[in-house]
């Protein structure tokens, strides 16, 4: 028999804010739509492991979808597809609205680049009858959990002839795979006296490549040169081809359901392809918006966003100026009536290192997508920090669209804290907030997220570009 609810209970459901877990909240056939939509997303982050190749799957599944490469000289009309293409490592798709530019677009934008270890400019060294290779990480990495895992290479190759290869080795079941060594327990007590930080140093993060000689009598460095020679026969390189190469190593394992009721996905890269996939097939599905949409993929975001495929820079700016210049419009009249959702993730709460998190402000797994007011570190260093009007706005159009959300910091005032992209684009005069899932182990090489979260980013970027 129910008990009948006291005046204390019927205040706190008026008053209080009850974030219950989204599988509570969402209808079974939703459920099943979105662990069916994970699927799509699981063969995307195993399959695309650097940022090249998230802009190629983008161009290719946008051509797919009826997208043409974008014309500064040509004119378009509500409900035309276009993209641009940056240097092969960033993507804009734009689908044209039923309204003027004047009054503003909705762009939503996320990263595609993710923590890795680079290979550097001359990285072959042979060393005890070893060939390595000479790295440096890219981006916040934690340097420990790099070593002893299986890794893959993935990236492109300039010859001197101007000849461009594509470079994978590692993901598939016959191929090799590569390994930064580490020392055994038994000979580490003095790397043990380091701190976590430097329990791997950056020079230690040498990666195994091989260990038979060239089979000479004579000569040095043999097993170093019978790398090249497979390398030559194979690909055509030679050593100073590396100059003018990106060769990433990334880890060598596909994405996979994680627990026993598969509630969870797995994988390297979600930070922030995570909230990248979800973007690209909510702008693919766009069809006739009311204000023109734009889905921005970028890179270099873990470094600063410094460079020109990334968002500090101005290809934006210079996108919006063209689009603009069609319709006799000014882009800062464009810039300034836009909106924009920095789709970015954010910490999940871990029960096993609660004392990071100021509870009461986390984001947490299953609570649906998390909305960022602001970023930075201790004093809001390097935010953007969004307005009360634009995150009522926001707000109202999660509410209205039966959107599941929650808000979240990136973890206590003086813990540190961290960066999006969301400063930059307010940097233009665009109103702009991060919207994305929250992540466990996030930049590690298995970052863990939650398909009901992953599917409610999906349904927000839609929500949020048709509004």
């Amino acid at each position: 028999m129910c008990e009948e609810k006291t005046a204390a209970d019927l205040l706190k459901e008026k008053l209080c804010l009850d974030q219950k877990h989204v599988a509570l909240v969402m209808q079974d056939d939703e459920i099943n739509e979105a662990d069916a939509f994970c699927e799509g997303y699981k063969d995307f982050i195993t399959l695309c492991k650097t940022e090249r190749e998230a802009a190629t799957f983008a161009e290719n599944a946008a051509k797919k979808a009826g997208f043409v490469p974008f014309k500064a000289s040509a004119t378009y009309k509500p409900g035309d597809k276009v993209y641009y293409m940056n240097r092969n490592k960033a993507i804009i798709l734009t689908v044209f609205g039923k309204k003027s530019l004047s009054e503003g677009v909705k762009i939503v934008a996320s990263h595609i680049d993710a923590p890795r270890i680079d290979l550097k400019p001359n990285p072959l060294y042979e060393d005890s009858d070893l060939a390595l290779l000479k790295t440096h990480y890219y981006g916040g990495i934690k340097k420990y959990q790099w070593t002893a895992i299986p890794l893959a290479m993935h990236g492109v190759v300039m010859l001197k002839n101007g000849k461009s290869l594509q470079i994978t080795i590692g993901e598939k079941m016959d191929e090799p795979k590569f390994v930064i060594t580490d020392l055994l327990p038994h000979l580490g007590a003095e790397q043990s006296k380091r701190t976590l930080s430097e329990g791997i140093k950056g020079e230690e993060l040498n990666v195994l490549i091989g260990s038979r000689p060239f089979r000479s009598d004579k000569g040095s460095d043999l097993v170093k040169l019978n790398i090249l020679k497979l390398l030559n026969e194979k690909y055509g390189l030679v050593e100073e081809d590396f100059f003018s190469a990106e060769l990433e190593m990334v880890p060598a394992c596909a994405a996979s359901d994680i627990g026993l009721d598969r509630s969870m996905i797995g994988g390297y890269g979600q930070d922030d392809r995570v909230c990248a996939y979800p973007s690209l097939m909510a702008v693919l599905e766009c069809k006739a918006p009311e204000h023109t949409v734009v889905t921005v993929l970028t890179d270099k975001e873990e470094t600063g966003s410094d460079g020109n495929t990334g968002l500090n820079s101005a290809y934006l700016k210079h996108f919006i100026e063209d689009i603009a210049k069609q319709q006799g419009v000014e882009a800062r009249d464009v810039l300034r009536r836009s909106q924009c959702l920095s789709a970015d993730v954010n910490a999940a709460f871990d029960p096993t290192f609660p004392t990071v998190h100021d509870k009461m402000n986390a984001s947490y797994l299953n609570k649906g997508i998390v909305v960022t007011k602001y970023t930075g570190s201790r004093g809001k260093s390097g935010t953007s920090d969004a307005s009360a009007e634009f995150m009522g706005r926001v707000r109202k159009i999660f509410d209205d669209a039966g959107i599941i959300w929650q808000v979240g910091e990136l973890g206590k005032v003086d813990e540190g804290g961290g960066g999006t992209v969301a400063q930059y684009v307010a940097n233009l005069d665009v109103d702009v907030v991060d919207v994305g899932v929250a992540v466990l182990s996030m930049h590690s090489p298995f970052e863990v997220v939650s398909k009901l979260d992953l599917y409610m980013a999906y349904k927000a970027f839609r929500a949020f570009s048709l509004s």
